[in-house]
């Protein structure tokens, strides 16, 4: 999986950049969660960006989740994670 912070994705004509959020694994295959790193966070189009990770001759690319319900099972389990995460850290780490 790419173990960089910043990833450059070139689509026709158009580059942009990316900044890395999280790679997982779900159901065998690597996602990418990822959020625009040049656009502004109040532009409407601004939002996490879900990618696959495949491999294609010793290669890593990155493409489109094209099928609507692999979209939204990769959207939930990833919007799971964020919230279990932050729930685990709201405690503060007290025990009683």
């Amino acid at each position: 999986m790419a173990s960089q912070s910043a990833i450059k994705l070139t689509k026709l004509v158009e580059r942009f950049e990316l900044e890395v959020l999280n790679e997982f694994e779900l159901d065998g295959q690597d996602y990418l969660a990822a959020l625009p790193a040049d656009m502004d966070e109040d532009d409407p189009d601004f939002g996490i960006i879900l990618l696959k990770i495949m491999e294609e001759n010793g290669e890593e690319l990155f493409g489109s989740i094209d099928d609507d319900d692999e979209l939204d099972k990769v959207y939930n389990y990833y919007m799971e994670e964020i919230f279990a995460d932050e729930d685990e850290g709201s405690d503060g780490g007290a025990e009683e």
